[in-house]
């Protein structure tokens, strides 16, 4: 302790503080008490230490890093306030620089007690120290030594503050999150104790490529980046001040290459691979939150793009995940708020050239996204189980609209409508009840409709879906297998289910494209759909060829027997209304000429 006058200067000191400072007591009197415990590098101690000079401020308390004559560092708590009352008359013997004679209580301190103030410096070094062995263990993982995901989030939080970005470096920021590919495999079969060594070697191989990508940079202020482990198999690297995305791609591919050598674990020779994540972006605008779920997603695709690769993340593949989250979540209730509706595409006979059916093509009418075609929502609808609702929905939207054609015209033949149907409504829902219901409510006849599904869902069906497809061939309905040609082509297979149409896939029918164009056709094009063609009918099936869009096709097609037609050529998917318009011979008039779609 030391008694300090209104001007600064030490008055009196005890012979602890003289020790705790490594100066003799008899030099401190006279001293500049700030100059002592370094008050002056602080501009908030020092304006305050300044303040309870003058009386303005009741209490200073800080912490300053001291430097002792000896050479080492010592941590002390710095206390200054104003000299108690009872301490300006305690001592009877005129002042000196010595002290009391217990070395505690400052002497010659008589008369300034309302002209000076009572300094106090503790050594709080043995703290500080057990402190920071503390947060080291708290903030560093025990296996791999590494910092934790704590230290990692606190230091990517403090490289997103503005003042760590704006007044130096280059205000980018870029992270490598990887993850190790097949890990639990390991864990699971060699034991946690062999995982945990293998972790800590993967830390070390991930240190080093840090090491070398620090070292690599030509800015000499530049530091190494952090490598974290986040948890689990589960790694970061943290780049600071990054140059681009070039600079994160080479520290990504180092990484690659470094874990694709061997380890050596107690006698056990294993290879490992890891899926990055590579993000690198402005540090402005860029919350830990949403660097962290951008590098997450781009780990995923990594991963989903074959593992062992690094994928940049890229701002419109993620832009679509983001509507795609975002349908998801609203399909249920676009359902229940009717914003789904059915275009129809008619079905023409080859040889006739009239409107035997049409297929029923539902459209979603999103209130952001504008007019969504199948191909962006029935994904979603069959892996969330919503698919069962909007199947019922369109099955008994499209009966309806099918008896009602069938009582606008009743003195021509009838038309039928097709309906797709997943493999899940299948397992999902009783189909067949669903559709004798639906039969029942609209009057429509069981003959009149025809489901659609996939040969990848049909080619190997047993048990349930294979008895829900017979009991709805025993009602009358007609089975069709959609873009046949294009999984297993099992026609022998066909034989023993209730099918009764083959819907060959589009790509069959563009091969016939070029005829009438001045290029020769390619006659295996033709040799493959007729033998299919020819096949289909000695199994007793018809045949619907997809995607017509010019009369050439159409006729060659005619030509080889084909029974049915759909495409462009005869109608793009259009409303009911529009439907009514074609029957009765329109679509026998285009037959003649020559159409592409717009």
């Amino acid at each position: 302790m030391a008694v300090v006058d209104r001007e600064g200067l030490v008055v009196a000191a005890n012979e602890a503080l003289g020790t705790l400072l490594g100066i003799g007591p008899e030099v401190l009197a006279g001293k500049v008490a700030a100059d002592l415990v370094d008050l002056a590098s602080d501009t908030r101690a020092w304006h305050a230490y300044r303040e309870v000079l003058r009386g303005r401020q009741a209490r200073l308390r800080c912490t300053r890093r001291l430097k002792h004559p000896d050479g080492y560092s010592l941590w002390a708590q710095v206390t200054v306030a104003p000299l108690p009352t009872e301490a300006a008359g305690a001592s009877k013997t005129p002042g000196t620089a010595g002290g009391s004679r217990n070395g505690q209580g400052p002497s010659g301190a008589q008369g300034y007690g309302s002209r000076g103030v009572l300094l106090s410096v503790a050594d709080i070094s043995a703290r500080r120290e057990l402190q920071a062995r503390l947060r080291h263990l708290q903030m560093h993982d025990p296996v791999t030594r590494l910092p934790n995901r704590a230290l990692f989030f606190e230091r990517l939080s403090a490289a997103l503050e503005a003042e760590s970005y704006e007044q130096s470096g280059t205000g980018r920021i870029g992270l490598c999150y990887l993850d190790l590919d097949g890990f639990k495999a390991i864990n699971d079969t060699l034991g946690h104790r062999v995982g945990d060594r293998l972790l800590a070697a993967v830390a070390e191989r991930l240190t080093r490529c840090a090491e070398e990508a620090g070292l690599a940079r030509r800015n000499p202020g530049a530091v190494a980046p952090l490598v974290a482990r986040l948890g689990g198999d589960e790694f970061a690297l943290l780049v600071e001040d990054s140059t681009g995305t070039e600079q994160l791609a080479d520290l990504a591919e180092s990484v690659l290459k470094a874990l694709q050598l061997p380890f050596d674990l107690a006698g056990q020779r294993m290879s490992v691979s890891a899926s990055i994540g590579v993000v690198e972006r402005h540090a402005a605008g860029t919350t830990p939150t949403g660097l962290m779920q951008a590098a997450d997603t781009t780990l995923y695709w990594a991963k989903a793009d074959g593992k062992s690769r690094w994928t940049l993340f890229d701002p419109e593949r993620n832009a679509h995940r983001m509507t795609r989250q975002a349908l998801s979540s609203t399909l249920r209730p676009a359902i229940e708020r009717g914003e789904f509706a059915l275009d129809y595409q008619p079905l023409v006979g080859m040889e006739d050239g009239r409107v035997h059916g049409v297929e029923a093509l539902v459209r979603w009418h999103h209130p952001q996204f504008g007019t969504l075609t199948p191909n962006r929502f029935i994904g979603l609808a069959e892996e969330d189980g919503s698919i069962v609702q909007l199947g019922r929905w369109v099955l008994a939207t499209a009966c309806r609209q099918a008896r009602r054609w069938q009582l606008e015209r009743p003195d021509e033949p009838p038309i039928f409508v097709s309906v797709n149907v997943a493999v899940r409504q299948v397992w999902d829902s009783d189909l067949v009840a669903d559709v004798a219901g639906i039969l029942d409510e609209t009057g429509l006849p069981a003959r009149l409709l025809q489901l659609e599904l996939t040969e990848s869902a049909v080619m190997g069906s047993a048990g349930r879906p294979l008895q829900a497809l017979q009991a709805l061939s025993d009602m009358g309905v007609g089975i069709a297998i959609d873009d046949f040609g294009t999984g297993y082509s099992n026609l022998a297979y066909l034989s023993r289910l209730p099918v009764s149409v083959l819907k060959l896939d589009g790509s069959f029918v563009r091969g016939f494209q070029y005829e009438g164009e001045g290029v020769a056709p390619n006659p295996a094009d033709e040799i493959v759909v007729e033998a299919m063609i020819q096949l289909a009918h000695r199994l007793g099936l018809t045949v619907t060829a997809e995607c017509v869009e010019t009369a050439a096709q159409a006729g060659r097609l005619r030509r080889i027997g084909c029974d049915t037609g759909q495409g462009w050529l005869y109608s793009r998917p259009v409303g009911a209304d529009r439907i009514s318009l074609l029957m009765g011979g329109l679509v026998a008039a285009r037959q003649g000429a020559r159409t592409r779609p717009e």
